[in-house]
């Protein structure tokens, strides 16, 4: 990654760039002449909304780029978000005509690098920028402003978004999400509702449990035991069975948060910093795996199992518990065999714990905030003013009812002042809910999810959100949007970039059995002469400017 840096510092820039870097000079000069600079010198919302408020649909003829990934439920019916019926209306509301380019979902990180190296950018580019994984921006959004490759919001929120203006205005926590410790907004997020921080966790086929008269696995020796039994009586061949995709373990921190560490950074019971890969309890876990790896417990294929192959695994009986979404796992795959096998049941299961009784040290729990799904205007946009005005509104009532709910008539009607999704949304006798609000909708994106939607299709997906909200993960989630200072950024990309190419190698090769554990003590020396010391120092620096912005 370092060397995309390095390019994007020597990205040579045409007319259009040097006119948006004008441009966001006499914003700036603007801002600074009219007082939006705060006590500190960061710029802040004004008190007042927004003086310029834009009327939809815009009269303009110019059009904008869109890199974003293709919602993987709408795909079964459209190869791109403009042939969608949501894409339609979305123009017909906005009136500005859009072209998506849509990546790769399972190539993803590396289409985005290629595009970034290619100096051929978007109008506005929906990724995580936060820098906070391999799979982000690399030095976070300070150094991609830096970079040149987006551009800092504050004067374009300011003049021309005065929905999310008003958001940010009336959510002092939001706001501290979404701007780097400076001060600078870079990004159109997604606003997660209060009931959409968990939404995932691990799943069981409760119809083996009951046949096998198995309770709901607890500690690990009780999901040890039931794994034993989907291998021996159910004849599964990779009992416990996720996704591993980009170098993505998809456990999360399932099983892991037992031995009280985490599968990457993490905050420890005094609120340090700290990385799990290195503690002597992460030896514990890869223990564990190997063992269950050895004995058939857990997939053997772990490495080749992607989001496809998965599903095989589930609907097929090879697998009976895995760790995945609400709607894109257990209700997708609950859906799919309704009607094949009436006695197919999945339930949430608590994350595993080591003793009864204990409480989860952490589980899945995220912020209203959602980077991945959120999207920044490019440095080399050509009108920055339309591109702003048409992410703003997705932000405004009648564009928060299309984000959620699609097309009135079509996709919901309102009942008693309430949007409500049509028959032909929930009970399509071809298509799950999940496909059909796909088409209507936007399932992730940069908007304020509604309160008032439930894509829940059956009662055991209500019920395992309250099983997986029962951990201390709030307390132990290191926040997703911290802001390392550029030179911090620099430092800790290449940091991460080697740690994790290293750390992920090392995992596959222990729980494979191609290295030794006790090789553990040389795994963790080689990954603090990568510097993950340093990286924890720099992650508790960002921690700290951020609990006081």
């Amino acid at each position: 990654m370092e060397s995309l840096r390095s390019q994007g510092k020597h990205r040579k820039y045409g007319a259009a760039g040097l006119s948006i870097l004008m441009l966001t000079s006499i914003l700036l000069a603007a801002c600074s002449e009219t007082g939006s600079t705060g006590k500190d010198g960061v710029n802040t919302p004004n008190a007042d909304p927004a003086k310029s408020t834009a009327t939809y649909p815009m009269n303009t003829k110019e059009t904008l780029t869109s890199w974003e990934g293709l919602n993987n439920n709408a795909i079964t019916f459209y190869q791109n978000l403009a042939e969608t019926p949501f894409g339609k209306q979305l123009v017909k509301e906005t009136g500005v005509d859009v072209k998506y380019i849509h990546p790769n979902d399972q190539q993803l990180k590396e289409q985005f690098n290629l595009m970034i190296v290619s100096e051929k950018l978007p109008d506005v580019i929906e990724y995580d920028w936060t820098g906070r994984s391999s799979g982000s921006y690399p030095g976070g959004p300070e150094k991609a402003i830096n970079d040149k490759v987006i551009l800092e919001l504050n004067d374009l929120i300011d003049k021309y978004a005065p929905n999310l203006k008003k958001k940010l205005q009336e959510d002092k926590e939001l706001d501290k999400m979404i701007k780097t410790d400076s001060g600078k907004y870079y990004v159109f997020p997604m606003i997660r509702n209060p009931s959409g921080l968990v939404f995932r966790g691990p799943i069981i086929r409760k119809d083996w449990l009951d046949e096998l008269k198995l309770p709901l696995p607890e500690t690990i020796d009780d999901w040890e035991k039931t794994l034993i039994a989907f291998r021996d009586k159910k004849g599964a061949k990779a009992p416990l069975s996720v996704t591993y995709v980009n170098g993505n373990f998809e456990i999360r921190d399932a099983f892991i948060g037992a031995f009280h560490t985490s599968n990457s950074f993490y905050l420890d019971d005094a609120g340090k910093v700290k990385y799990g890969p290195v503690d002597p309890q992460y030896k514990d876990f890869l223990t564990l795996f190997r063992k269950w790896y050895a004995e058939g417990l857990f997939d053997k294929d772990f490495a080749l199992t992607d989001g496809k192959v998965l599903d095989t695994k589930m609907l097929g009986g090879q697998t009976g518990a895995t760790v995945s979404l609400l709607s894109g796992g257990m209700g997708k795959w609950m859906d799919a065999m309704k009607t094949k096998d009436p006695k197919f049941n999945l339930v949430g299961s608590p994350y595993p714990v080591l003793q009864k009784g204990e409480k989860p040290f952490t589980g899945q729990r995220d912020f209203k905030y959602n980077p991945g799904p959120s999207k920044a205007v490019s440095a080399t946009t050509k009108n920055p003013e339309l591109a702003v005005r048409w992410l703003d509104y997705a932000y405004s009532t009648k564009g928060s009812l299309l984000f959620n709910f699609g097309v009135e008539g079509e996709s919901y009607v309102m009942k008693d002042g309430n949007p409500a999704y049509t028959a032909q949304i929930v009970k399509n006798e071809k298509y799950s809910l999940q496909q059909m609000v796909a088409q209507f909708t936007k399932p992730n994106g940069p908007y304020e999810a509604d309160e008032r939607r439930n894509w829940n299709t059956f009662p055991q997906q209500d019920e395992a959100v309250k099983i997986w909200s029962n951990t201390d993960a709030a307390k132990h989630t290191i926040p997703a949007f911290l802001t390392p200072t550029a030179e911090e950024s620099k430092e800790l990309g290449k940091i991460i970039n080697d740690v994790s190419n290293y750390k992920e190698e090392m995992f596959a090769k222990f729980i494979m059995g191609k290295e030794p554990l006790e090789n553990y003590g040389k795994y963790v020396e080689q990954i603090k002469k990568l510097g993950i010391d340093r990286a924890v120092v720099i992650y508790q620096n960002s921690l700290d400017r951020y609990n006081k912005r």
